[in-house]
């Protein structure tokens, strides 16, 4: 088993170890602001499971992971017997769930703001991914462009092809658009929560 300490010691793992086949990914780790992190794996490692593990863990917060992809979802509250059975079941390609939580999620439609942002950024390449991060954090061109050891007219190139799959204008939307996958805090309701998405979303059309 390996362990990092930020969502950049994850994505370093599974780029030097190809036979990763679960990641358990906690969703307040360094790096992974809301939903970004499980986004970002979601994206540039389609192929590799992802268990999130929070102690967010309102049904509207957990349908909204499983909207963005992951295979299931583990309270920090679990004891060990019930984290083994997550794994388990989730290498065995099924989906997990405490059963505490299934019902009050199962009874929760999908987000469409979510379904369609999900859908949205899994067209994006791995280094489209990382431009359209560093453009939400604010970064110029050429400052994207020595960060990740590129010119900057690649960055450029880069951007045109994000605004395009995202269907948005410019860097701003772009970045309206990755804001959308910050959690709101423990305890707000579903229906908040999904109006300022749905809000966000023809905001960004």
């Amino acid at each position: 088993m390996l362990e990092a300490c930020d969502l950049q010691g994850v994505l370093n793992a599974l780029a030097t170890d190809p036979d990763i086949d679960l990641v358990l990914l906690d969703l307040h780790m360094p790096g992974s602001q809301g939903l970004s992190g499980l986004a970002t794996l979601r994206g540039q490692y389609p192929a590799v499971a992802v268990l999130v593990v929070s102690a967010h863990d309102e049904p509207h917060v957990v349908r909204r992971v499983l909207d963005h992809g992951a295979a299931g979802f583990i309270p920090k509250s679990a004891n060990p017997n019930e984290i083994s059975e997550a794994v388990h079941a989730v290498l065995n390609c099924d989906n997990w769930l405490p059963p505490n939580l299934a019902r009050g999620v199962a009874a929760l439609p999908s987000t469409p703001a979510d379904a369609d942002l999900a859908a949205r950024l899994a067209r994006l390449t791995d280094q489209q991914y990382r431009v359209l991060a560093l453009l939400a954090e604010g970064l110029l061109n050429k400052q994207i462009a020595d960060r990740l050891g590129i010119q900057e007219r690649t960055v450029k190139a880069h951007a045109t092809a994000i605004f395009e799959k995202l269907g948005v204008r410019n860097r701003t939307q772009a970045g309206v658009l990755l804001h959308m996958l910050d959690l709101g805090e423990p305890g707000a309701s579903a229906a908040a929560s999904g109006a300022r998405m749905n809000s966000q979303l023809s905001d960004v059309r």
